[in-house]
């Protein structure tokens, strides 16, 4: 199944995919603002053959959660009413960090490293639910 992956913000959104195998997740995209989003992700769904979208959830370190976990559950919405296809959330905790991990060894300049910060955040995630999908007993699903 393609999944597209999004790491939700107010300010810039970013995607990866993965393939039919779900065995590569890889960046996509950084779209800018939240001006026409969802119409965006209809287009990437459609165009890239995607049959289900995945949207990091940002709880906090102690499992609360926060004003932008509101917001994220809002887009979910959105989505889940304008797509037709399953819209799954998945606990995005660490992403960005570990997303800032990857790339640092590249050397970019602080723009360009920002620019490629929430697509890698979204492969992140994409490749933490696809490891828990394999994981024996899991059903691969968040229930949030």
């Amino acid at each position: 199944m393609r999944y597209l992956a999004i790491d939700y913000g107010t300010r810039r959104t970013g995607l990866a995919i993965c393939d039919a195998a779900e065995t590569i997740a890889s960046p996509l995209a950084v779209i800018e603002g939240t001006k026409k989003l969802p119409s965006k992700i209809a287009e990437i769904v459609e165009a890239e053959g995607v049959e289900a979208i995945l949207l990091g959830l940002p709880i906090n370190m102690d499992g609360s959660e926060s004003s932008q976990t509101k917001l994220v559950r809002k887009f979910a919405d959105q989505l889940r009413t304008s797509l037709s296809i399953p819209v799954y959330l998945h606990d995005e905790r660490l992403s960005s960090f570990s997303a800032e991990e990857k790339l640092a060894p590249a050397n970019l300049t602080k723009g360009k490293q920002k620019k490629r910060l929430d697509a890698v955040a979204a492969a992140e995630i994409l490749e933490a639910f696809l490891e828990q999908k394999r994981s024996p007993g899991d059903a691969g699903t968040n229930p949030y």
